[in-house]
């Protein structure tokens, strides 16, 4: 009896697996820039610190690995993790990526989530038009989200999607 109580357990633990959704986090911000564009979704740009800030370890576990928030992000935004680790090994173009722009945004603590709207200019240069930013709220992903649907209540899809234009350096531009 012991073991199909066991077997059946672990059949179900596996199903529940599987039937959840897997997120999709970008590192490049210029692929998810393309993602952004393409899809006509706002950039998530989550500014973290993986191994050493205990705010972002508790916001990652209580609302971005819950299954409230992946289909929430799968439908409302273009999720990218721009990462500060203090023991982790990372690219030197990551890390030059990541500290630029957090001083475009002028990121001075951790978690912080800025919603961005990537625009190309005329002349072929993105900017990354601020729609609002976040970090850890209370309450888990009910209050988290209905927050964040406030900020995306600022974003206006593009008529037409327009085609991406390689660039090495973004803009901010606030709204």
């Amino acid at each position: 009896m012991k073991k199909i109580l066991i077997t059946l357990l672990l059949v179900v633990s596996g199903i529940t697996s599987q039937a959840q959704e897997k997120q999709t986090w970008y590192k490049d911000i210029n692929k998810a820039i393309e993602a952004s564009r393409q899809e006509q979704k706002p950039l998530f740009l989550f500014f973290t610190g993986s191994d050493w800030c205990g705010w972002c370890m508790r916001l990652q576990n209580e609302v971005f690995k819950t299954p409230e928030f992946t289909p929430w992000a799968k439908e409302h935004a273009i999720l990218v993790e721009l990462d500060y680790p203090r023991n982790t090994p990372q690219p030197d173009e990551i890390k030059a990526q990541n500290n630029q722009l957090q001083q475009m945004f002028k990121v001075q603590g951790y978690p912080t989530v800025w919603f961005v709207k990537p625009t190309v200019k005329e002349d072929g240069k993105i900017n990354l038009e601020q729609l609002g930013s976040t970090g850890y709220l209370a309450g888990g992903p009910s209050v988290w989200i209905k927050s964040a649907n406030e900020i995306l209540k600022n974003f206006v899809a593009d008529p037409k999607p327009a085609p991406v234009v390689n660039s090495k350096k973004a803009n901010s531009k606030k709204s």
